[in-house]
């Protein structure tokens, strides 16, 4: 039977490896959980346990005890026991944990009751096991989020003492996450999202006087999202094994799940994205952190990320792209070759991708290459732990979705011959370089100054920041005078950093006359960015300059502006337009008429790879992708969106104008709010005579009553639910006769049904014609079609899975093939742009027989809507068809 395929996003098509050269049969159910994983070669993975098809939730966390049992957590449930073994490919017993005394004539729904759960990190160390609840208290668990210790005191190999070591303000999905033992075993670290407070600090190792720092015009996020999350946002603390003492070390992520060490002791996060933010330039994707000591990485609400380039936060070691990242570990304890042993293994959710980022030494960080190691559609990745065995052990599951448990082995030929590169003797001089300076992070001690100052200006940026960050520690009046009488350019600029944070106003004047004495033109990029990033933050903290500074920086950086590079207009134009140059508007404006994107940078995954692996994010992707956003002059239009000077009729013209162009591009769920707050805020500053001239100049009329999207076509009215094959035909069934053809066409469209089929020449190409689908199939085929549109799939309409030698994977519908290459596409908004792969680079292919459809397209529509699209559908689009007479 062909399969009908109403919109072109996917439900994930990730499939598994395959060693045959064409396309083969779709797997087996009783394969189908090891089948549609892509591994490695020489890497073996096998299915160990699936927890929700025993009724035991939707498993997150994992840790292994001094038994070499296996302790989990459910998300929103209890914590379980499993008794695994190396020699044997299923868990061996399973036991549902008890914890604490339970009174027996307690009533049953006291007993009941969770005792311990809800877990986000596990970890048993000190012969206890210390549990992060993230947690609302409910009924259900009354429990609030928190550290927790567990202890077994009477011997009887249960935990039966519970010790609150923390309770923490937050929860969800941004709440607090993973507990990791450090690196000697000695003490713990912890991690949370950026919807979870600081707590109180017996130490800072990050100085507290962070602050919002950015004169870009904030617009918080349009739906609302962490709207009321200011500075640090996400953070990691370091405590001892009793909870007494507990020290912030690093801050500043968005949502970074775990942390892991590598072999030199150095400890690495993986943050998340703002999916919403896709397309704008503030947006930054998921990437791999280098966690130092006091380090900060600029998360902040809305549009006011700092950039990577700012000098008081710290660049990523790589970027990994879209997705929603979860665990994070190190190999060095895993029995794989060398090369893995050397590797972080990053898990990412929403696209099912566990990574191996190999380091390389970079001076006292690291750059990184990334490769793909594992990879399964559907594969909600959540844990995973290098076990007793070496085995890697990893969790799928989250948000209550089908939740299992693998074990990867390596089970190929490698005798051990391919080690890990041999130490870098130069890059471990200069971990301990860093080192030293990071021994003053904390305490005032009175050779931190004299130690430090030289290394401010030093060729490694993180050297440079941890010597800013040790001086800072130290009190002010040690080192505010020799600041101010720095006569070394690049040594001043990371002072009046220094200086901003903890100086007085009264300070201001002489720090600006330092700063534009520097002689712009003779710094690198790099450091020009530092000087107008220290200007920024001096004038933001310490308030606006009196008329002659304030003409002094003007002057300074006027005459810079417009500059050859995108990063340095970005903070030329910010501060010129903040400061009211007259220049400012004019040279600005002569910037977004011909403002051109720098190349995308280089990511783990390329987008378009992404699309087909995740209806809910690749939607997003795809759009955005079909109409990239200027991003670059979306920059430029919201830092005039607040100037009130130097604007002419013609400037103001082609400023409005803009908007509405703007309004044609696709970005992520917020980029049209984005757009419209910024245009908001510019209407406010025109002439009221002029007010209706420019809301129509700016596109008003596309948008919705909210200004948060584009007035779409017909929607449903509902209300929707959550329909299965039987209820929809008990719906339809005989109740095909009376129906209303212009809802039935309306339901059409709403289901996006057009975006890939056409029915009487109107529509999309994508999918089948559906014009004569009511000759040959029924309205129960339809229906299953329309809501498992996995059960059955056409070879014709079937994506491909290109499993390339490099071990990566391409996923895209085969449109055409000659002897040299593969032409496909991937962007369901954009069929014709093809992509070209090299046969030569093409270790196999197999078919995805995970459809291309987005299953629950009729959720939204009520029993009258779903029988009049069915009646349009079965009649073929014919208004005449006997359904539609009354």
């Amino acid at each position: 039977m062909t399969r009908i395929a109403l919109i072109a996003i996917s439900c994930a098509l990730l499939c598994t490896a395959c060693t045959n050269d064409k396309p083969t049969g779709k797997p087996s159910a009783l394969d189908s959980k090891i089948e549609k994983l892509k591994i490695l070669p020489g890497f073996t993975v096998k299915h160990l346990y699936s927890p929700s098809a025993k009724g035991q939730g939707s498993w997150v966390a994992m840790t292994f005890d001094s038994k070499g049992r296996l302790i989990t957590s459910d998300q929103y449930g209890a914590l379980y026991r499993l008794q695994v073994s190396p020699d044997v490919d299923s868990v061996l017993s399973v036991e549902k944990l008890v914890i604490g005394k339970i009174d027996p004539s307690l009533p049953d729904s006291i007993k009941s009751r969770v005792q311990m759960g809800f877990s986000q990190g596990l970890l048993y160390a000190f012969n206890s096991l210390y549990v992060m609840v993230n947690n609302r208290e409910s009924d259900d668990f009354e429990r609030p989020s928190g550290l927790y210790r567990l202890q077994d005191t009477d011997g009887d190999d249960q935990f039966d003492k519970i010790t609150l070591l923390k309770q923490l303000e937050g929860y969800g999905e941004h709440g607090p996450h993973s507990v990791v033992l450090s690196p000697d075993k000695k003490s713990i670290y912890v991690i949370a999202g950026n919807h979870t407070n600081v707590p109180p600090m017996d130490a800072y190792r990050l100085p507290k006087v962070w602050q919002e720092d950015n004169m870009f015009p904030l617009i918080k996020d349009p739906r609302g999202h962490a709207n009321d999350r200011l500075a640090p946002g996400g953070w990691i603390a370091h405590i001892d094994s009793l909870g007494k003492n507990w020290e912030l070390v690093s801050a500043g992520y968005r949502n970074a799940f775990d942390v892991a060490f590598n072999e030199d002791g150095e400890m690495f996060a993986y943050d998340s994205d703002m999916e919403w933010d896709f397309g704008m330039p503030w947006y930054r994707p998921t990437r791999i952190c280098h966690a130092t000591s006091g380090s900060e990485f600029g998360w902040r609400t809305g549009n006011s990320k700092w950039s990577p380039a700012f000098p008081d936060n710290l660049p990523p070691v790589i970027n990994i792209g879209q997705g929603s990242p979860t665990n994070l570990i190190h190999g060095m304890n895993a029995k794989f070759p060398g090369k893995y042993k050397s590797a972080l293994f990053a898990s990412d959710w929403s696209f099912g991708i566990i990574y191996a980022i190999h380091l390389k030494p970079n001076g006292s960080s690291y750059t990184a290459e990334p490769e793909e190691f594992l990879s399964g559609a559907p594969l909600p990745l959540t844990d995973g732990i290098i076990g007793p065995d070496g085995a890697l052990y990893f969790l799928t599951g989250g948000r209550r979705l089908e939740s299992d448990l693998y074990r990867v082995t390596y089970t190929g030929t490698d005798d051990g011959s391919q080690q890990a590169a041999s130490p870098d003797q130069e890059a471990a001089n200069a971990r301990d370089t860093r080192k030293k300076l990071e021994a003053f992070h904390g305490a005032p001690n009175k050779e931190a100054v004299e130690f430090a100052w030289p290394y401010l200006k030093h060729k490694d940026r993180f050297i440079r920041y941890a010597a800013r960050v040790a001086v800072e520690h130290q009190p002010v009046s040690q080192w505010e005078g020799r600041a101010l009488k720095e006569k070394d350019p690049e040594t001043a600029i990371e002072a009046m950093i220094a200086l901003a944070h903890h100086g007085k106003p009264a300070a201001r004047t002489a720090m600006l006359k330092l700063l534009t004495s520097i002689p712009f033109e003779s710094l690198s990029e790099e450091r020009q960015i530092d000087v107008m990033r220290a200007l920024e933050i001096t004038i933001l903290r310490m308030g606006m300059p009196e008329p002659a500074t304030k003409n002094l920086v003007i002057t300074y950086l006027d005459k810079q502006f417009p500059a050859k590079a995108n990063n340095l207009n970005r903070n030329l134009s910010k501060l010129l337009a903040y400061l009211e140059a007259p220049s400012a508007v004019s040279k600005t404006m002569a910037l977004i008429e011909n403002a051109k994107d720098d190349p995308s940078e280089k990511t783990a995954s390329q987008s378009s790879d992404l699309i087909l692996r995740n209806p809910q994010y690749g939607m997003d992707i795809a759009g955005m992708l079909s109409r990239i956003p200027p991003a670059q002059q979306t920059y430029y239009a919201v830092v005039l969106m607040n100037t009130k000077t130097g604007w002419t009729p013609e400037l103001r013209d082609k400023y409005f104008t803009w908007f509405k162009n703007a309004f044609g591009y696709k970005g992520g769920n917020s980029y049209v709010g984005f757009i419209n707050k910024a245009r908001l805020a510019a209407l406010a500053n025109v002439p009221a005579s002029d007010s209706t001239k420019y809301k129509e100049a700016s596109g008003e009329a596309l948008l919705s009553k909210s200004g948060n999207d584009l007035i779409q076509g017909p929607q449903p009215e509902g209300p929707g639910k959550r329909w299965t094959v039987d209820e929809a035909f008990a719906s339809v069934d005989g109740h095909l006769s009376g129906r209303n053809f212009e809802k039935g066409k309306m339901m059409f469209a709403a289901g996006r049904c057009a975006s890939c089929h056409a029915i009487r020449g109107e529509g999309g190409a994508i999918g089948p014609d559906l014009t004569q689908l009511g000759t040959r199939f029924s309205p129960k085929d339809m229906l299953e079609s329309i809501i498992e549109p996995n059960k059955t799939v056409s070879d014709q309409y079937a994506a491909t899975v290109f499993t390339m030698k490099d071990g990566s994977s391409i996923l895209g519908r085969l449109i055409n093939e000659n002897d040299k290459s593969y032409s496909i596409s991937q962007n369901p908004f954009a069929p014709d742009a093809l992509r070209e792969i090299a046969k030569a680079d093409v270790a196999s292919t197999k078919y995805s027989y995970i459809s291309v459809m987005y299953p629950g397209l009729i959720n939204n529509m009520n029993e009258d809507e779903v029988r009049d699209l069915v009646a349009f559908l079965m009649s073929g689009g014919d208004e005449k068809n006997e359904a539609f007479k009354k």
